[in-house]
């Protein structure tokens, strides 16, 4: 359905497009090109932060197959596309491992390589409109920025001082590179290759690298590239918005098919767990807590594996074989520290997008090593969800702890990893707290968890972050009956 009319010199095409399953209209504006300067469709290099897991390649397809359809009712060539997971690259997720391809392969016809992620959604015309303002002979990094209001733990308290001066891109608004700027970080990591074994806040890593101490490019703050949802009155000036909405794929996963299990020790019987029977635990049915001692008041589970200051990668194990072994086959595990946050009953939304009949490794991912054949992990403190059947695979590999105390997220990430399987990553688990991330990040978000309870009112945390609205206890009163 489409209406076409002229008025002082402009071509308004109005196209119903239907994206997502939900519809919403596009204006493309064809302007003269004496008023205005655009780039050209062919010189951009689209790049959409793809997952190999079949929700995340689903939704990634489907961006990539509306960028192609405005492209045709623009007229104009159809511009590359590429997906991050189709990159033969265990890295490929981290990005600066794939400026030396982009260099060599883009940098005689292209000027811009625009990243977006897959929920991230992008008005063609504006956007072309929005990187012709920007010299492409320059080296420019480009994106919405945010900053730390405070120094963290998770960018290991840099510019302590004033941390709010160093800008990094929310990557769900899209952000752009320069061709020179390309071919200036392909040389140098050519020549220098990455110092950190460790990746875990990307976005704010990788604008640490280009920024080189102050002798490279700082980001430039772009007010079109947004992450306003797109029914919000101000996407009208955005090229590019953001969905807002908690995954969701159709009735929430039952409790009953969702087993928690609880880290912990004696040391924090006393401290820890009154905070998770005081917020989440009762959002759940199946849970129980594994400890170095059984204490029947809570109750605790003695898994016989002696406590470790660190790693904790005995009791982790212990703990997918227990699962692995119970009789009733229940489709989901979810690990998390006695001193995790999290919310049940947005995480039964989320699996519903998931098919436990996959290997799935949720949570939020980090990297090691990954510039020299390394491998990804889910990070333990914001909570490891695991399917049956990842763990399944997992103990018929044979792969193990090399010690009680080796770091389990790690080990089960370099299991994984050898065996084939990806992690999956959601923004919406957290390794530390709140005030750790940017306000601006966190607004376009509906988080699953949160860690740590350093100088925090954790419960005062959950309530604020994590509580289950009006809504989401009537659709957990409505399972739970289900479930009974």
């Amino acid at each position: 359905m489409f209406l076409c009319t002229i008025c002082n010199g402009i071509l308004i095409h109005l196209t119903l497009i239907s994206f997502n399953y939900y519809y919403y209209y596009y204006y493309y504006y064809y302007y003269y090109y004496y008023l205005f300067s655009f780039a050209e469709l062919k010189e951009i290099v689209f790049v959409i932060q793809s997952q190999r897991n079949s929700f995340h390649l689903k939704k990634a397809e489907e961006l990539k197959q509306n960028i192609l359809n405005q492209a045709a009712d623009f007229g104009k060539e159809m511009p590359a596309i590429l997906l991050i997971h189709q990159m033969n690259n265990e890295g490929a997720w981290t990005i600066l491992p794939l400026m030396h391809e982009f260099s060599v392969t883009y940098s005689r016809n292209s000027s811009w390589i625009f990243f977006c992620e897959e929920d991230t959604r992008i008005h063609i015309i504006k956007l072309l409109k929005t990187l012709g303002r920007y010299d492409k002979s320059k080296e420019l990094f480009l994106g919405k920025a945010l900053h730390d209001d405070e120094s963290t733990i998770i960018h290991h308290y840099a510019f302590a001082e004033n941390p709010t001066v160093f800008k990094f891109p929310d990557f769900a608004a899209g952000w752009a590179l320069s061709i020179p700027l390309v071919k200036k970080l392909a040389k140098r990591l050519k020549n220098e290759p990455l110092k950190s074994d460790f990746t875990i806040d990307l976005k704010y890593e990788i604008a640490l690298y280009i920024w080189e101490k102050g002798n490279g490019p700082h980001l430039t703050p772009v007010p079109e590239f947004c992450t306003e949802d797109l029914d919000s009155p101000n996407a009208a000036l955005c090229a590019t918005t953001f969905l807002h909405l908690l995954p969701f794929c159709g009735d929430p996963v039952k409790k009953m098919d969702i087993f928690v299990a609880v880290k912990t020790c004696k040391k924090f019987h006393g401290d820890r767990i009154p905070i998770v029977k005081q917020t989440w635990e009762g959002e759940t049915t199946l849970i129980e807590y594994y400890s170095d001692f059984a204490e029947s008041s809570i109750p605790t589970v003695d898994l016989g594996v002696p406590n470790t200051e660190r790693g904790h990668c005995g009791k982790t194990f212990a703990i997918l074989e227990r699962f692995l072994n119970r009789p009733a086959a229940t489709p989901w595990l979810v690990v998390v520290d006695d001193d995790t946050l999290i919310s049940i009953s947005r995480l039964q939304k989320l699996l519903s997008c998931y098919e436990p009949s996959e290997p799935v490794i949720l949570g939020e991912r980090y990297g090691y090593g990954l510039g020299s054949g390394g491998y990804s992990y889910i990070t333990g403190g914001g909570g490891m969800v695991f399917s049956r059947e990842a763990i399944r695979r997992l103990f018929a590999s044979k792969c193990r702890c090399y010690s009680n105390d080796a770091p389990d997220d790690m080990v089960i990430g370099m299991c994984f990893s050898g065996l084939g399987i990806p992690v999956t990553h959601s923004p919406l688990f957290h390794q530390a707290r709140p005030m750790d991330y940017s306000k601006d990040y966190l607004s376009h978000q509906v988080p699953i968890s949160f860690h740590k309870h350093w100088n925090v009112d954790p419960v005062k945390v959950y309530f604020q972050w994590l509580s289950p609205n009006v809504r989401e206890l009537q659709d957990g009163n409505r399972h739970l009956r289900e479930d009974l």
